[in-house]
């Protein structure tokens, strides 16, 4: 199974190990492992942040600074 693509979401909760987990657009929470946060480049998110999920095999792979609306 492929990736559903990028995922709008917002920053819920940053755990201590530095995983996060994301609430995304259509309200399901998501856990994002720390190796996803350091994939997008992040330091030190904070809660209420907007991000852009990556997904690969339904495992959140990137959290990436948000995409402008097209």
């Amino acid at each position: 199974m492929g990736s559903p693509g990028p995922e709008q979401a917002t920053v819920h909760t940053v755990h201590a190990d530095g995983s996060l987990t994301a609430l995304r657009d259509d309200g399901l929470l998501v856990d994002a492992p720390a190796a996803a946060v350091a994939a997008g480049g992040w330091l030190a998110p904070r809660p209420g942040q907007r991000v852009t999920l990556d997904r690969t095999e339904g495992q959140v792979t990137a959290v990436r600074p948000p995409v402008p609306p097209a």
